[in-house]
């Protein structure tokens, strides 16, 4: 018994000599963050989104490492597209999307701030030397990659004697056992019914903003580019309804168009009004007197999508917010008249109307074109015009069965949206821009054929992985088991 102490004792030691504090953390997370932040996949919306959603779980993680009396934890699997190219000699799960960044996926399992960080850092083949300077034992640094970070093997006995968890035993158990529906829900409603609960005022209140917004303005809609938090995007509205009182005259020209809450102020490339959330109100007065001018560049924009559309046999040209990163207007008028003066001295031979019906789209990060599920040609800006010809050619049928399907899809998707939020009493049934409307249908269905009486009331929403937002939505994979 008194050697089993004097282990108890030396074990606490080492492992206080292997702790962090938060900020210790967040600098040694340094290099992770900017390889992953958001702010930087501008031109890849899928890629930003799948940060940005795995960045709040992870930090959800470390905040629960940190909180005093912290004992119980649950795996948490999470995936990144890191900005590096280099191919990863890891043996994680990871993959290249089709705008060439790496998706890394790991599951996080550690007990402490140093483990967590260090499985972060070598996941993503990240250097982990910088972390030394935070006065952490170097042999602790060779030990990280285990899959158990512990400097001392126990015998099972001591587990047996002492009544303690041995935590090998319980990862051994998290990784057999996987992640259900059922389980998961169970194990979240609480939590998310709470939450929902909470948050009941503040969404009475943004509805009641909206409309009154909307209506004073006679906008189309109100829309936001991320999934800010019903706080934060009440506040937004609030800022708005005091710039309406102190200067309604310069909200003249907003009458039937949309106003998205987004990152930079401007006019997008779909003709949408974005009021940045970092400006003050001085630079949205700003934008809404340029509105004139906006519309007069817009006009320009659409002759030159016409123009294009005539040297490409009558193909349209769409831009398309859910597939394509968020441009202004000036930006995309520069990508389209680029692209127009290449076509204009290519002289590509297409017949008059001969690709009426079809449809394309500009990207500006890539380097050959393809052919969307859905039907619309992705060309990029610097294609090869006599390669982007016989691309078209050769694809032009199989483009058509496509765009026919894609409506078929969307029929059916809303159908299924509806039948499945009155089966299960929904009070909101929606999806990510990431998961695609195939992916969502084959959700759908699988649920209609469970009881699942946990999700009466509630918001759902498909995505990628299982969590429980701030306002208490429930998210869940589209391809849960």
């Amino acid at each position: 018994f008194v050697r089993l102490c004097l282990d108890k004792i030396l074990l606490q030691c080492v492992l206080q000599s292997r702790t962090l504090s938060g900020a210790d953390a967040i600098n040694a997370l340094r290099p992770f963050y900017f390889a992953v932040h958001p702010d930087f996949f501008g031109q890849h919306p899928k890629e930003r989104e799948v940060n940005e959603n795995s960045l709040k779980r992870l930090n959800g993680y470390l905040e629960n490492l940190q909180k005093p009396g912290f004992r119980s934890f649950k795996p948490t699997q999470l995936t990144f597209y890191v900005r590096e190219r280099e191919p990863n000699s890891s043996n994680v799960q990871e993959s290249f999307s089709a705008s060439g960044f790496r998706a890394v996926s790991f599951t996080l399992h550690t007990r402490d701030l140093l483990s967590t960080v260090l499985d972060i850092l070598n996941s993503c083949s990240l250097s982990t030397e910088h972390v030394q300077s935070l006065s952490v034992n170097s042999q602790t640094h060779k030990e990280a990659k285990s899959t158990v970070n512990r400097p001392i093997k126990w015998d099972k006995t001591y587990y047996s004697f002492t009544g303690f968890k041995d935590p090998e035993e319980e990862l051994e158990q998290a990784q057999r056992v996987e992640t259900t529906l059922l389980s998961w829900l169970d194990d979240n409603e609480a939590s998310a019914v709470k939450k929902l609960k909470k948050s009941l005022p503040l969404r009475k209140e943004l509805e009641r903003l909206k409309i009154e917004l909307s209506s004073e303005l006679q906008l189309s809609d109100i829309r936001w580019q991320r999934s800010w938090g019903i706080a934060h995007r009440c506040s937004q509205l609030h800022s708005l309804g005091r710039l309406v009182q102190q200067r309604p005259e310069i909200l003249e020209n907003v009458k039937g168009h949309t106003v998205v809450f987004t990152d930079r102020s401007g006019m997008s490339a779909a003709g949408h009004i974005m009021l940045g959330t970092m400006d003050v109100h001085h630079h949205w007065t700003k934008i809404f007197e340029r509105l004139p001018n906006y519309y007069k560049l817009q006009k320009r924009l659409l002759l030159l999508e016409d123009r294009i559309s005539q040297l490409l046999g009558g193909i349209q040209v769409i831009y398309i917010e859910e597939l394509q990163p968020l441009l202004t207007l000036e930006e995309y008028f520069e990508t389209l008249n680029s692209f127009y003066n290449k076509l204009r001295d290519s002289r590509l031979p297409f017949h008059p109307r001969s690709l009426r019906g079809l449809q394309m789209i500009l990207e500006s990060d890539r380097y050959a074109p393809s052919l969307h599920e859905f039907g619309h040609f992705m060309i990029p800006t610097v294609c090869d015009p006599a390669a982007l010809q016989w691309f078209i050619f050769a694809k032009a049928q199989e483009a058509r069965e496509n765009l026919k399907r894609k409506e078929e899809m969307m029929i059916a998707e809303k159908e299924l949206i509806s039948t499945s939020t009155e089966r299960f009493s929904l009070d909101r049934l929606y999806k990510e821009p990431s998961v695609s409307s195939a992916q969502m249908i084959d959700c759908c269905k699988r649920l209609l054929e469970e009881s699942l009486p946990y999700l009466q009331g509630m918001h759902l929403c498909i995505s990628h992985f299982y969590s429980v937002l701030q306002d208490g939505d429930l998210c869940i994979p589209w391809n849960w088991k």
